[in-house]
């Protein structure tokens, strides 16, 4: 019989961790199971049909182990593709992640704003038209890296991040000078100390704290929901070690037969 919980949380890797962490920051009466499609990384030089039927795939393989009552694509290259097939296919409420551009117009002092992301998220028509319509007062400079998602992997097994190789990465952004970066995609916000060093005089932004407040929406009544599977991390591949989620609340690991 699966385990019940109230909060599935899904990502290509470890980046929706950061979403969780977020999330389970509001709201931590709630229970919380975490899936990650690690043998699939990244999504982000994945085409739209292998997308579109390799997510639900791997959320119909999480859910004959644990059942949900909301659902969180913690990936912005995957939210901008199958949230519509994903909500049409499920009653519960399905929630996707978007970069974070409103908010860096907003907050943005010069007017010049980066959106770090996959190269997938940076080429999307959607973002496009996020920034059409939320930042077009701004200079947008846009910077795609799988790189940093591999980097951000290597992290949570245990792989320190090489300084000058972040550098490489950053040095449009070294060049440009924009006063808020936009993490646009969820693995990130992992390697924010890092990214911090570098760029020292940059404001960098997430969507963590929006999603926690979306997932609130929808979870008004705890006291209904069964805290019977807290703590369960789903994954695809086995390159991940228990120990490495412990940080983040998970307390049982299991592996995923995709």
């Amino acid at each position: 019989m699966p385990l019940n919980v109230d909060v599935m949380v899904f990502d290509s890797g470890v980046g929706g961790l950061s979403v969780l962490e977020a999330i389970r920051s509001r709201l931590p009466d709630l229970s919380y199971c975490f899936v990650g499609d690690n043998a699939g990384l990244p999504y982000g030089d994945k085409s739209e049909s292998w997308l579109v039927q390799r997510v639900p795939q791997v959320i119909d393989c999480a859910l004959a182990e644990v059942q949900c009552k909301i659902l969180v694509v913690a990936c912005n290259t995957a939210s901008t593709i199958v949230l519509p097939p994903l909500r049409a296919k499920f009653t519960f409420p399905v929630i996707g992640v978007v970069p974070a551009i409103k908010p860096a117009a907003q907050l943005s002092q010069k007017k010049i704003i980066g959106l770090l992301a996959t190269p997938a998220t940076v080429k999307r028509d959607y973002t496009d038209a996020l920034i059409a319509e939320f930042a077009a007062d701004c200079q947008v400079i846009k910077l795609g890296s799988s790189r940093l998602v591999t980097i951000a992997e290597e992290k949570m097994r245990g792989i320190p991040p090489d300084r000058e190789e972040l550098k490489l990465i950053l040095a449009p952004f070294a060049a440009a000078l924009p006063d808020v970066v936009v993490l646009g995609c969820t693995h990130f916000p992992l390697l924010r100390q890092e990214i911090s060093e570098i760029l020292t005089d940059t404001v960098w932004i997430d969507s963590g704290a929006a999603i926690a407040q979306r997932v609130a929406h929808f979870a008004i009544h705890p006291s209904d929901l069964s805290k019977s599977g807290d703590g369960a991390a789903f994954f695809t591949a086995s390159d991940i070690s228990l120990e490495s989620l412990k940080p983040f609340g998970l307390t049982n690991l299991s592996f995923l037969k995709i």
